[in-house]
């Protein structure tokens, strides 16, 4: 079985330790652990991850965060993934920092990059991750805030953060999304 999961951010070092790069993050941790390195491939940066019979390609879109959806349906296509197996991993102000939700279908909640792949796909019926990224921005600068670095505090957190979805991304693919959802969710 092949699963397509998905870390939005957005490419470029000066976007590389932002908020909004912490699907990047998660699957550069993942990566990591498995000691494997991406390679630069059509509309994205790819790692294959074989993880108990289950073949994992995860994908850093290079389209920028707006426009995840071409390199999303490009690489489901691609690779033949039905979109059942699709994880998206992203970045959400709307959580607390650190707090990891699962769902399997839902709204862009005015994500621009979860936008695009709906739009993209025709559907919001695929799995995504959200990742707890806080909302700590006076009004009117949220985009300031989600380009911005992570706080001292906040980066000794993330190894333990980025572990845990990293761990949730396994999981996904091993034992599904609802048990994934128990677990990780809480």
């Amino acid at each position: 079985m092949k699963y397509l999961i998905a870390g939005l951010g957005n490419p470029g070092s000066e976007y590389l330790f932002t908020r909004h790069n912490i699907g990047f993050m998660v699957l550069d941790r993942l990566a990591a652990s498995q000691s494997l390195s991406f390679t630069t491939e059509r509309y994205g940066e790819l790692a294959t991850l074989s993880h108990r019979g289950r073949k994992l390609i995860l994908l850093k879109p290079s389209t920028y965060m707006n426009l995840s959806g071409k390199a999303v349906r490009y690489w489901l296509q691609q690779e033949k993934i039905p979109i059942e197996n699709l994880l998206v991993i992203t970045d959400d102000i709307a959580l607390p920092f650190g707090k990891l939700r699962l769902r399997t279908q839902g709204s862009h909640g005015g994500h621009n990059g979860l936008r695009n792949i709906e739009e993209l796909l025709q559907t919001s019926q695929y799995a995504r991750l959200r990742i707890g990224i806080g909302n700590e921005f006076p009004k009117g600068q949220q985009a300031d805030y989600v380009l911005s670095p992570f706080s001292e505090e906040e980066q000794k957190q993330l190894p333990t953060i980025l572990d845990k979805a990293a761990q949730a991304v396994l999981s996904f693919a091993n034992v599904g999304a609802v048990q994934t959802m128990n677990q990780f969710n809480r």
